[in-house]
């Protein structure tokens, strides 16, 4: 693969993962506030939803900037995405800027990226490649990783996701 092609996935790795790292700790240290958001956007078990968003979204960006397990953390970074999307992008539009909402235009960026690494690889440059596991989990089997994704968030959605409570 050329360099500049490796460089191209290290790049979109370490960009998603450091976005996901992020967003991981903020929630890690705003248990309470993250907590009251997830109840008012209508989900029951917030301390569970707190500790499994906080956590996955760490692990999904130490993945992506390691390049380990790259699909994996892929399927996880659209499954939190399509939620995110459903929950509290979609009836704002498109446009990020439309405040005080936030339209889905970011959501879609981060899950059009990760679909793409799904699909492609983590590049030679990476965990996955170094111990031969890169091979194994791209292309068509990326594919299908990015659909668990998205089964995943549907399941999420319709375990914990109770619309009648945020109005109350």
């Amino acid at each position: 693969m050329p360099d500049a092609f490796n460089a191209g996935l290290l790049i979109v790795r370490i960009a998603l993962g450091a976005v996901f790292i992020a967003h991981g700790v903020k929630h890690l240290n705003n248990r309470a506030k993250t907590m009251r958001w997830t109840e008012s956007m209508g989900f029951s078990n917030p301390g569970i939803q707190w500790f499994f968003m906080t956590f996955a979204e760490i692990g999904i960006g130490v993945s992506l900037v390691a390049g380990l397990l790259t699909s994996v953390g892929a399927a996880g970074l659209i499954a939190l995405m399509a939620v995110a999307f459903w929950t509290v992008h979609r009836s704002a539009g498109f446009w990020i800027t439309a405040r005080p909402e936030e339209g889905w235009e970011y959501a879609f960026v981060l899950v059009a990226g990760a679909a793409a690494l799904a699909v492609m690889g983590p590049g030679d440059w990476s965990v996955d490649e170094a111990i031969g596991l890169a091979i194994d989990l791209d292309g068509a089997v990326g594919a299908i990783l990015v659909a668990a994704g998205l089964v995943a968030a549907v399941i999420q959605l319709a375990v914990f996701l109770r619309p009648s409570r945020a109005a109350a």
